[in-house]
């Protein structure tokens, strides 16, 4: 019965998310980086299992924009992802700490980790998809991850404490985790901000997320050769 329920209030909204998904060529014109363009910036996401993150070439980001760059000077790359502030940071805390995140989290945290090897060695096993995004569109997708950051005042940097990692640092956050808007989420949401076509609401799980990126890129080749 409940799943019947479940079934019958969730296919509609489906329906009318699978009608209104924006065309091939129009999500390419909005988001998508022109073989041509010269100045493209890359976006990888990375995930592995359960938890998915966004890595920026750290040189793609101003200072003026993101200032928790200043604490890590020698990266090429930053890593950005974000949960629940109690759990994220004590990922074995048990099955109370994780139900708390789940349903009654407190609050957020952003988790910023520096490095400098090439993204695919520094997460062996892991699933990585490189996007390659116009500049305005990525601007965008830098704003939302910038407006994440829960800072004393504009522009300046927010207060960092130990991250999980030598070269990573927690930041408090903005919004707030739930079982229904997971990390997974986040990282759709920040896509969806610079144009990406994709459906946060539909994303909780990391299989989600690769499953809706998976296909923008399927229909974004068609397109291409078909043109």
């Amino acid at each position: 019965m409940l799943f019947r329920l479940f079934v019958l209030n969730i296919a509609p909204a489906l329906l009318c998310f699978l009608l209104l998904l924006p065309s091939v060529d129009q999500a390419a014109a909005g988001w998508e980086c022109g073989a041509t363009q010269s100045d493209c910036k890359t976006v990888f996401i990375v995930h592995g299992g359960w938890h998915a993150a966004i890595v920026l070439y750290a040189a793609d980001i101003p200072q003026l924009e993101v200032p928790e760059i200043a604490d890590f000077p020698q990266a090429r790359f930053i890593e950005f992802s974000w949960g629940d502030k109690d759990y994220f940071p004590d990922p074995h805390a048990g099955s109370f700490a994780a139900m708390k995140a789940a349903f009654w989290s407190s609050g957020s945290v952003l988790h910023l980790v520096g490095f400098t090897e090439d993204v695919a060695r520094f997460y062996p096993g892991a699933e990585i998809v490189q996007l390659h995004f116009a500049n305005p569109a990525y601007d965008e997708l830098l704003d939302y991850l910038s407006q994440t950051f829960a800072r004393p005042e504009p522009g300046m940097r927010a207060s960092p404490s130990a991250g999980l990692y030598p070269n990573s640092r927690f930041y408090p956050a903005t919004r707030r985790f739930a079982l229904w808007k997971t990390c997974n989420t986040w990282v759709a949401e920040a896509l969806a901000s610079g144009e990406f076509p994709i459906a946060p609401s539909f994303v909780i799980t990391a299989g989600q997320l690769s499953e809706q990126i998976s296909k923008v890129k399927s229909q974004a080749l068609l397109f291409e050769q078909s043109s």
